[in-house]
């Protein structure tokens, strides 16, 4: 897989780009501000970019607006923003667009995890963590999509949100995935997601979750 890795801390950069080759990454390019990110990005043309949210040149979230600016070219590449604070307001449009992963620095605990979750979001998939998730739905609006949803329902979209399959729904929640798949099925029922590729629904129905805040 070929990565580009933007971080502007040196110990840490050095650090991901050599777990990430020990683990069958190609490094091809290894930047230290979000200028210097997209210039490798459109040089490289790379599978997968980890990017930290706040680095250079202002240090306000100028990696995940470079990744935003990315999305439209490359616009199959995946795209996991590390970081050590949530940052919503850049990261809405990320989310709803497949092949994009958040996770926060401190909270990533298992290395195997952590390159799944790269492998899934360079495949087009998603992978978010819990806290980011809780944060962008933290505030319900006053005509609540989801209050049709009964507490099974929402944790099963909860899940969904973080880029889990129905295996891996069933798995967390010690439910068969047949149980799981009647769950979704409702869940696209009362969210008005009927028709449609059953991918796409999916992604329609976590954007309608994240969307649910004010």
């Amino acid at each position: 897989m070929r990565t580009v890795i933007a971080e502007d801390s040196v110990l840490f950069r050095e650090g991901l780009a050599r777990l990430l080759a020990d683990a069958g990454h190609q490094i091809v390019a290894a930047v230290g501000d979000a200028e210097a990110l997209t210039a490798a990005v459109h040089k490289t043309r790379p599978d997968l970019a980890v990017v930290d949210i706040h680095m250079p040149p202002h240090r306000g979230a100028d990696g995940a607006n470079a990744a935003r600016d990315l999305r439209a070219d490359p616009p199959d590449l995946g795209i996991m923003l590390l970081s050590q604070h949530i940052e919503t307001r850049a990261t809405l449009d990320l989310i709803a667009s497949g092949g994009f992963g958040y996770l926060l620095k401190d909270r990533v605990f298992d290395v195997d995890e952590f390159l799944d979750a790269l492998r899934r979001v360079a495949g087009g998939g998603s992978a978010l963590d819990p806290e980011v998730v809780t944060q962008l739905i933290g505030h319900q609006r006053r005509a609540d999509p989801l209050a049709k949803l009964t507490a099974r329902e929402r944790e099963v979209l909860a899940l969904m949100a973080e880029g889990r399959t129905n295996r891996g729904v069933a798995r967390r929640l010690f439910l068969t995935e047949r149980t799981v798949e009647t769950h979704v099925a409702g869940i696209m029922t009362k969210l008005g997601l009927v028709t449609g590729e059953e991918d796409h629904r999916r992604v329609l129905a976590v954007i309608t979750y994240l969307g649910a805040r004010g």
